[in-house]
């Protein structure tokens, strides 16, 4: 029998890190993350839930100063875009066909073994449920990109990463500027990571959060 070796984080080391963590504001531009701890942050990415399992988005990470300097003026501005480590663009998927849901079964039999014909049941659901139907296709790709933008969150906050989550900025702008304009993928956010800059004065305020009372029902 096989135990398993996982370790969770203790609840005290959970809650400090969220209780750590802020959308920061002045990033240390002197400063990079590791190439290791930034191989995990990706990897957190890699495994982050999705409906069916199938992922319909992709991460652009941007280390081309260049680039970054020409997607800050379409991003109000913000100098988190040129200042941080690292950029992670968050793209989501605008149409799903029956070739993507193909490209998964086989990805999954390519996995676990098995055989395609074993999986015509799920295959009918997930088509039936996101392929030529009503369903707003883009607005569901991108809910399911920002389960992937929480899971970075706290990966990073756990690992001490400094992050900012970013929604100002132009989308249409980004995809022309990261040459998307003629694929399936489309901007939805940002998040900058790195460390957190001496100067910044949000990191001293407290967080401001209505009370659980308020935000938690309980029937």
């Amino acid at each position: 029998m096989t135990t398993s070796t996982h370790s969770p984080v203790a609840p005290e080391t959970l809650l400090g890190a969220l209780k750590w963590r802020y959308a920061t504001k002045a990033f240390d531009p002197t400063r990079t993350i590791p190439a290791a701890d930034w191989q995990v942050l990706e990897e957190s990415l890699l495994l982050a839930p999705s409906s069916f399992g199938l992922q319909p988005y992709r991460f652009v990470v941007v280390t081309d100063p260049a680039l970054r300097a020409q997607l800050r003026p379409v991003s109000y501005g913000q100098s988190q875009i040129t200042d941080a480590s690292h950029l992670v663009v968050f793209l989501a998927k605008q149409e799903m066909t029956e070739a993507y849901v193909d490209q998964f079964l086989a990805q999954i039999v390519q996995t676990r073994g098995g055989k395609l014909e074993d999986l015509r049941d799920y295959r009918s659901r997930m088509v039936g449920s996101l392929v030529g139907t009503e369903r707003n296709i883009p607005e569901w790709t991108a809910r399911q990109a920002y389960i992937a933008f929480g899971e970075l969150l706290q990966t990073a906050a756990l690992m001490g990463v400094d992050a900012c989550p970013m929604e100002g900025l132009e989308p249409k702008a980004y995809d022309r500027i990261l040459g998307l304009e003629d694929g399936d993928y489309r901007t939805v956010a940002v998040c900058a990571l790195g460390y957190r800059s001496a100067d910044d004065g949000y990191a001293r305020l407290p967080k401001v959060r209505f009370p659980a009372e308020q935000l938690i029902l309980r029937r």
